[in-house]
């Protein structure tokens, strides 16, 4: 962040910020302006035509939230609980790998931020920090999230490595089991590791507030690089493009004997999936299409999200993504059968405008507007947040009495 010192009133002096953004989509906006274009559209794309990247947010923007009035809401509360765990806020991080495409360190700050605020930061596979270094910095507050990648061996040594480094709730990954048809990248020649062909190299020199910052982290500690598998004495490779078709009926059903802590299923988006998952013992159900970044003619994880808690019913614990861009979409999800959210290209984005600080902006923002949203939707606490918030549950109630 830049910093302006002004004069105000009797000589008095402060420091105001000129860079500070107001939601979002500047945050996004500031990014792609200042991230190389392989890097932001890395962080920015999805598959296909990239519609239902698009759809998922305008699917919660659709949502109506009914106002009540005459309630006291002077005195509002954002802690939550989910699975047993007390958290600060209604929403953490979801997972995401090679964060620090974005912003240098990117995922020890998340974690610091995570900490700071008391909500879960979920440790990508492909993370670009080591899953134990992640959780010290983020004082506990960190879920592993597995990929059920090509070798069993390192699949193994990562669970045992996550129950060592005392993690409380394991996420499967089960929406992965090939990859998808991403066209930016393709367009962009991004690979893994980076090929330095003369595009590449002038989208870098044309950026160098980014180029600049990834120079000197790297002279200290190399190129990103997925540093679970840089670190695991297994050996194997990161591969971008290798499937995790791992991931069975069966692979679930051995890892939920084998994991003693909460054991959360990411990527269901089946209501029939969702019943099995719930007999099969899982904790919690994570709806989400990746973001657009698999199947893009898939529902809206909203869409997904209705219909998962009609058919597993009240008991269990749906955690959502999939398009949140503000607290007003926390709400909403909340409100339509969540327990629990999380954010994904929004924290990037915050990372890729103002580095650490922009990511705190990000955070900042999404939990003053979902606390403003919940008062005007007449709550002081996070779980008195229903389906009686929708306006469509008033609508329909009215047209039973009539």
């Amino acid at each position: 962040m830049n910093w302006k010192f002004v004069t105000l009133g009797h000589s008095a002096a402060r420091y105001v910020e000129l860079n500070r953004f107001f939601s979002v989509a500047e945050a996004r906006l500031r990014a792609r302006k200042r991230l190389p274009r392989m890097m932001f559209d890395f962080v920015d794309g999805a598959s296909g035509d990239e519609s239902l990247s698009h759809l998922n947010s305008t699917a919660l923007d659709a949502i109506r939230l009914m106002p009540r009035v005459l309630r006291d809401v002077a005195d509002r509360d954002l802690s939550t609980e989910i699975m047993g765990l007390q958290m600060g806020l209604p929403f953490g991080i979801a997972p995401m790998g090679m964060c620090a495409l974005s912003w240098p360190n990117a995922d020890r700050h998340m974690a610091r931020a995570a900490a700071s605020r008391r909500v879960p930061l979920c440790v990508s596979t492909a993370a670009s920090a080591p899953l134990e270094t992640i959780i010290e910095d983020a004082e506990g507050y960190a879920w592993f999230q597995l990929y059920a990648d090509q070798s069993g061996d390192f699949v193994d040594e990562l669970i045992g490595r996550a129950e060592a480094s005392d993690y409380k709730v394991l996420i499967l990954t089960v929406d992965v089991p090939i990859p998808s048809v991403r066209t930016r990248d393709l367009r962009n020649g991004f690979t893994f590791p980076l090929r330095w062909g003369p595009r590449q190299i002038w989208d870098f020199a044309s950026h160098p507030h980014w180029s600049l910052a990834s120079l000197v982290h790297a002279i200290g500690a190399g190129m990103p690089r997925p540093m679970n598998y840089a670190t695991s004495s297994q050996g194997t490779k990161f591969v971008r493009n290798a499937s995790r078709g791992r991931a069975t009926w069966d692979f679930l059903k051995t890892l939920r004997d084998r994991w003693p802590a909460k054991l959360v299923v990411k990527g269901v988006q089946c209501p029939e999936d969702a019943v099995r998952i719930n007999a099969l013992g899982a904790d919690a159900i994570y709806v989400s299409n990746h973001g657009g970044r698999q199947l893009n003619s898939a529902p809206t994880s909203i869409e997904s999200l209705a219909q998962i808690r009609q058919a597993v019913g009240n008991a269990m614990p749906l955690i959502f993504d999939g398009g949140i861009r503000s607290g007003e979409h926390v709400i909403k999800a909340l409100a339509s059968g969540a327990d629990f959210a999380m954010v994904g290209r929004s924290a990037l984005f915050g990372l890729g405008a103002g580095g650490a600080g922009g990511l705190s902006d990000i955070l900042d923002l999404i939990s003053t507007e979902a606390s403003a949203v919940m008062g005007l939707a007449g709550h002081q606490k996070i779980a008195e947040i229903s389906a009686d918030n929708l306006a469509s549950a008033h609508h329909d109630a009215r047209s039973q009495r009539n």
